[in-house]
């Protein structure tokens, strides 16, 4: 089969007034140069070879002089090796593609966890189409794309998506791993739904003596994700799992009649068919998604899901990873990946770009030698960044610098340790409007952390994700008090998502210094859904234990702020929603004036921002 030029069409991440990052994967290693229309810029290009036949470009433009423009529609051309390439489709109207530098921002969208075999609807199709009807309208529509983590799921892959994976693997000739360590099945279809049998533990001897699974002679895996069952382990599966999240292309180049899987076992055969006939509708509506990104400048941050679940969710867990060498290939390996297809675009190699070495060195081989390139990799702090549009926009890294309990391994570390939490309020003090991108809500539903600090204080942090900013007390303390000095944004807006269900908090301080609203808007998922009968009954849980009168908020980390929960327009009672959907916010003058959710299933439903 000849391959198609392009495996992933062009992406546009960061857009800024001094430089613009533009994103995409060819099939053979192509001069690859980007012209915007009636704006002269100077371009460098980054190519990173991932296989024979797959190579991963970063364009970075800088105008030849001034600015960029901003906020104002830039149309732009591909060329390989000199030739124009054709962007028809990924126009809207019969333009051709063109994007806006964000500057004052009015629309935003933002979203989370995109999960491709959950029965629910891609929500980047409602925003493809939302953002079609804007251009129809002459307008530029949504000026940025914020997503706050899974963009993969890299612990929880389909039976047959892994199949898919593995085909692209071969058809690619993307270059394995030397040291991966793991002894796997030769056939492919020998691991399906059994990885987890496969992957790294402890053994019941090393564990302490404290613990059940000592007296019950039980090994305790490092990999504690309910779903790891196809779980991948080589960075040529990752780098063939964002291909086939992104790119329409890929898929072009995968055999269906082949996406079979034969079992005795009668639940796996079901399993693996309802996978498939979701993972298909999915794949069905992967030109949407194509033709968003190719128009709007899309930034990311990582969460446990594209690495693995759980990532550095107690200090006890880092320790078995990081003494474990399968082990800490596996997550290196997601954050290579990461890198690769996320973190290179998010701040366009400004800081990433210092790793390239390392990592050229490290593939000279045609093959992956880690040894030398995973310290630098570890090493490397700079996975946060900033946008500085008006209001400034500050994204969290709350995976790699953890306040750990030092106390107890087991405890739940806290999102950002002293230093971190030390930089985000640098980036706040002297600001009026502030968006901050948190993977995690700050103000969560206080009903469910409530369970989770139960699930907590039996020693099982791990069994229900407690994973909020409430749950270490130094990190809740530090970050309520920058909350509460008199120096910090009269509004400032936090975007999340991570826990499957979307909502609107409106936070104030009960004995500020200043009157100052913080906004907790939580979207999550884009491809995603928490159970509908079990969120109803938190949401009215959370409405009876914690009403505004209620003494129970007084027992809670932050009873010195304000929350009101603010419901659907429409509803009498409902402030949590769990279907599948992204967020569109709107703004004026840097404050809040709209919140929506644009569902996958393309209705819109919107909050109450009334107080």
């Amino acid at each position: 089969m000849s391959l198609p030029a392009l495996l992933l069409l062009p992406q546009i991440r960061r857009a800024a007034r001094d430089k613009i990052c533009v994103q995409l994967v060819t099939s053979y290693h192509a001069k690859v140069s980007i012209n915007l229309e009636a704006v002269p810029a100077h371009t460098t290009a980054s190519t990173f070879c991932l296989g024979e036949r797959c190579y991963l470009h970063l364009l970075v433009l800088e105008p030849q002089q001034g600015e960029f423009p901003v906020d104002t529609l830039i149309a732009y051309q591909l060329y390989l090796d000199n030739k124009l390439h054709d962007l028809s489709k990924l126009g809207y109207e019969g333009a051709p593609p063109q994007f806006v530098v964000p500057h004052k921002l009015q629309h935003i969208l933002h979203g989370s966890c995109r999960n491709p075999h959950h029965a629910s609807l891609d929500s980047l199709k409602t925003a493809d189409l939302h953002l079609a009807q804007s251009r129809a309208q002459g307008e530029a529509g949504s000026q940025l794309l914020l997503m706050s983590g899974d963009q993969i799921y890299a612990d929880d892959v389909a039976g047959p998506m892994l199949l898919a994976v593995h085909q692209l693997i071969d058809k690619l000739g993307l270059y394995p791993d030397l040291d991966s360590g793991l002894t796997l099945p030769d056939k492919l279809e020998a691991q399906l739904y059994q990885r987890h049998l496969l992957l790294p533990k402890t053994p019941w001897q090393q564990r302490s003596k404290l613990a059940m699974g000592y007296w019950l002679k039980k090994d305790e895996p490092h990999f504690t994700s309910m779903k790891s069952g196809n779980h991948l382990i080589s960075l040529n599966e990752f780098v063939a799992l964002y291909l086939l999240s992104w790119s329409a292309c890929a898929w072009q180049l995968i055999d269906y009649d082949a996406i079979q899987y034969q079992s005795t076992d009668k639940k796996r055969q079901q399993q693996f068919a309802y996978e498939w006939q979701h993972l298909q509708g999915y794949v069905a509506t992967l030109s949407h998604a194509e033709r968003l990104c190719a128009n709007v400048s899309t930034l990311m941050m990582f969460d446990d899901h594209d690495v693995t679940d759980d990532w550095n969710l107690t200090a006890k867990w880092e320790a078995a990873v990081r003494q474990d060498n399968e082990s800490r290939r596996i997550v290196n390996n997601g954050l290579v990946a990461y890198w690769l297809f996320q973190g290179l675009g998010n701040d366009a190699l400004e800081y990433t770009g210092s790793l390239q070495a390392d990592f050229v060195e490290a593939i000279e081989t045609k093959a992956f030698r880690w040894s030398h390139f995973d310290k630098a990799l570890n090493r490397f702090n700079h996975w946060h960044y900033c946008l500085n549009t008006q209001p400034k926009i500050v994204v969290l890294d709350t995976r790699t610098h953890r306040w750990r309990n030092e106390q107890n391994f087991n405890e739940p570390s806290g999102l950002m340790d002293w230093d971190r939490l030390l930089d985000l309020e640098e980036n706040l003090i002297s600001h009026q409007q502030v968006i901050i991108v948190s993977p995690a809500p700050v103000f969560g539903v206080k009903a469910i952390e409530a369970i989770q600090a139960v699930f907590n204080a039996c020693g099982e942090p791990l069994l229900v994700d407690v994973e909020n900013w409430m749950a270490h007390e130094g990190a809740a303390k530090k970050l309520l008090d920058i909350f509460r000095r008199p120096d910090t944004p009269v509004e400032t807006i936090i975007l999340s998502g991570d826990v499957h269900y979307s909502f609107c908090f409106s936070v104030k301080a009960r004995f500020g210094k200043h009157d100052n609203r913080i906004w907790q808007l939580t979207a999550s998922g884009i491809k995603n859904e928490f159970p509908k009968p079990l969120i109803g009954f938190l949401d009215k849980l959370d409405s009876w234990l914690y009403a505004p009168l209620s003494p129970l908020n007084f027992f809670t980390k932050r009873w010195k702020m304000s929350v009101d929960k603010h419901k659907l327009m429409g509803s009498k009672n409902t402030y949590l929603v769990s279907d599948s959907a992204i967020s569109l916010i709107k703004l004026r003058d840097g404050l809040l004036e709209q919140y929506q959710l644009l569902h996958g299933n393309g209705n819109i439903t919107q909050f109450d921002l009334e107080d």
